[in-house]
């Protein structure tokens, strides 16, 4: 007569057969989920809205931002926005939102202008911890600006120290309303002087602005903190103002799907700008009681 196998041991074994089938279930459910989303996205299926939606478009946090600032200003009742990135580099996101900004415009009529920051020269010297210098280092990043050049269609470089190029770009440009911003700037001190756009004046933004903040997730190496690097620069901007504050975007992480990105877009509102108290939702929000069955 064999020697019965002990009860915790099998209970062990079971256990162990259910996680292997339930990972093996959400493998398959998330790989089937992707091969979806890149049908999807080289077929071009649906409008480019739902594309947005589904993320089956390139750089989908970029797209995420552009096209809900277009649907906002929109309602609104602007005619024309910018969009801002921070952080060019090689210009692969320039180009993403020179993408998105046609195929937005064409949708929702509306008029797209985009502006990349950079320096041109890669990143600056770093100043001090909050640069964190364990992960970055002066010069990544340069910019083959006539390569790029060639290849932008409708996007205007704006070339230079942030530092100096920020203060100066609404004399200089006069650009339609600043209506969402992607910051790519990777250092706190870069950071802090981007985010002082935000006080120029309230006719070139709107009173509520879609960011995305490149540096604020990242892995084991980066370490992000709420102490060094971008998020210090965000969280002293919301220090520095009253009435204007970054904030995440909580919707977003309510969906069944969370991507990695949903966690790195915030949403700047202006409570005092003129504009920030408009209507923009559903007319009809009545909720009306069903009559009984019968009745």
């Amino acid at each position: 007569m064999g020697t019965a196998i002990p009860l915790v041991t099998r209970v062990k074994s079971k256990l162990a057969d259910l996680r292997s089938s339930t990972l093996r279930l959400l493998l398959s459910d998330f790989v089937l989920f992707r091969a979806a989303i890149l049908l999807v996205r080289y077929l071009k299926v649906g409008s480019y809205a739902q594309r947005v939606r589904l993320g089956a478009v390139k750089r989908p946090h970029y797209a995420y931002c552009v096209y809900h600032a277009a649907a906002l200003a929109k309602r609104l009742g602007y005619e024309r926005i910018s969009v801002l990135e921070f952080g060019v580099a090689g210009g692969t996101g320039l180009l993403a939102l020179e993408e998105h900004a046609r195929n937005i415009s064409r949708e929702l009529e509306i008029d797209i202008d985009i502006y990349g920051f950079d320096s041109g020269c890669g990143l600056p010297a770093l100043k001090d911890y909050r640069d964190l210098p364990y992960h970055w280092k002066a010069g990544f990043f340069r910019m083959n600006e006539e390569a790029l050049v060639s290849k932008l269609t409708m996007a205007k470089l704006v070339l230079g120290d942030v530092s100096e190029t920020v203060p100066r770009f609404v004399s200089e440009y006069k650009p339609a309303p600043v209506a969402a911003v992607m910051v790519d700037l990777d250092l706190y001190s870069a950071t802090d002087h981007a985010l002082r756009l935000f006080d120029c004046a309230e006719a070139y933004r709107l009173p509520r602005i879609f960011c995305y903040f490149d540096d604020i997730t990242g892995d084991e190496a980066e370490l992000y903190n709420d102490f060094t690097g971008e998020r210090l620069a965000i969280r002293e901007f919301n220090e520095r103002h009253s009435t204007v504050k970054l904030s995440k975007a909580y919707h977003l992480t309510t969906r069944r799907r969370v991507e990695p990105w949903y966690y790195q877009i915030m949403v700047l509102h202006d409570f005092s700008h003129s504009r920030y108290n408009d209507f923009v939702s559903r007319e009809n929000q009545q909720l009306p009681l069903k009559a009984r069955r019968g009745e």
